[in-house]
């Protein structure tokens, strides 16, 4: 019988001699999409409702339930979850900030809003961005990142 490497062990991290500090993140990322299908989005013609507040909506549920999705990360009393969004030519930008007081960052549930609104957009757009073979040539989300971490 082999046995395991202690080093490759799972285990979240012991934060239990860690103080409650400020800590906030903020996390962009983007959607890729065609120009008639922002022009959809802008005037209000997806069949599905409004794709950016359905966005912003999702996105700040994913933040509270990040420790859910994402095994090892510790739970965190979350104190503010703004998600914003920034409409371009052919794209659509997600920005989430999340600020806690607590013993460990919050970059994670950042990360997840940005992901999981960029994910809800792609939902309510999908039928417009498919072409003749049901296939998503141009969609993509991109430059998925942690724009800014602070803690103090």
């Amino acid at each position: 019988m082999k046995q395991k490497d202690p080093a490759m062990e799972v285990s979240m991290v012991n934060i239990s001699e860690k103080t409650k500090v400020h800590r906030e993140a903020i996390a962009v990322g983007s959607i890729r999409l065609k120009p008639d299908t922002i022009r959809k989005l802008t005037s209000g013609q997806t069949e599905k409702g409004d794709a950016i507040q359905i966005a912003k909506i999702a996105g700040i549920q994913a933040a509270k339930i990040t420790p859910l999705l994402i095994p090892l990360c510790h739970p965190v009393q979350l104190e503010h979850v703004d998600v914003k969004t920034n409409i371009l030519k052919d794209s659509v930008e997600i920005t989430a900030k999340v600020v806690s007081e607590g013993k460990t960052g919050v970059e994670m549930e950042a990360l997840t809003a940005v992901s999981v609104a960029l994910l809800n957009i792609w939902d309510v757009v999908k039928a417009y961005e498919k072409d003749e073979k049901g296939q998503y040539p141009n969609t993509a989300l991109e430059r998925i990142s942690v724009r800014s971490k602070v803690k103090k």
